[in-house]
């Protein structure tokens, strides 16, 4: 049963996210944080009012950036408000490109900004399947559910930067970097995927389990005070 006493974390669901995407992060915030997904089709949309009672923005995984912008956009000047003013934001593949600025919420300082990892150069990826991707996080090698993910070029002379992991070509795959009063957590795989993630298209992680303590640390790292 959840706790009134719990903090409040938004998680969009809505145009601009795919099926299973706001309920697997869902499943993992609900023991520690009361839930209340959002969007323009739920009982509570993303607005300042909204925001305002909340400890934690996800914005899960979604379709293509461009498409997916239109559905957004409106919401940019209340998030970054938000996180400015001391909010955590947390975007996962398609959420983590939208912390970027072309288009974007524009939540990254300096020249930060996000681009497609199967792009970049000596990339294990290169094409846009559901696959598995190996990661360096905080050194140690593990693989993530992958589906065209992003990666970040972080300006970390503009403000503090955590780096958490790294593709293996040395690109950055997971980071927390303060933005204002807050701090914006971005990954590009999807720790977040579950067992039936992996079963619907026939992938299994090397690592023998789900990557849900990855999903933990980043989490973890976002909300320290």
């Amino acid at each position: 049963m959840t706790s009134v006493s719990q903090p409040i974390a938004l998680i969009y669901r809505g145009p601009a996210t795919t099926e299973d995407c706001p309920e697997a992060v869902a499943a993992l915030l609900q023991d520690t944080y009361q839930v209340i997904y959002v969007g323009p089709q739920e009982k509570v949309d993303v607005n300042e009012t909204s925001l305002s009672t909340a400890k934690l923005y996800v914005q899960p995984g979604g379709d293509d950036l461009e498409e997916s912008w239109p559905h957004v956009c409106k919401y940019a000047p209340a998030i970054r408000e938000y996180v400015k003013n001391g909010g955590r934001y947390l975007g996962i593949c398609l959420g983590a490109y939208l912390a970027g600025s072309e288009p974007g919420f524009d939540l990254l300082p300096g020249s930060g900004d996000t681009d497609q990892y199967i792009t970049s150069k000596d990339a294990v990826v290169t094409s846009e399947i559901d696959t598995v991707v190996p990661l360096l996080w905080r050194q140690k090698l593990r693989h993530v559910y992958f589906q065209d993910g992003t990666r970040f070029d972080l300006d970390q002379t503009a403000a503090p930067t955590e780096i958490l992991a790294t593709y293996m070509n040395g690109e950055i795959a997971a980071a927390v970097q303060h933005y204002g009063q807050g701090r914006v957590g971005m990954i590009g795989p999807h720790p977040e995927a579950d067992e039936e993630w992996y079963a619907t298209h026939s992938l299994k992680n090397p690592d023998g389990k789900m990557s849900f303590d990855l999903f933990y640390d980043l989490i973890e790292t976002l909300m320290k005070s």
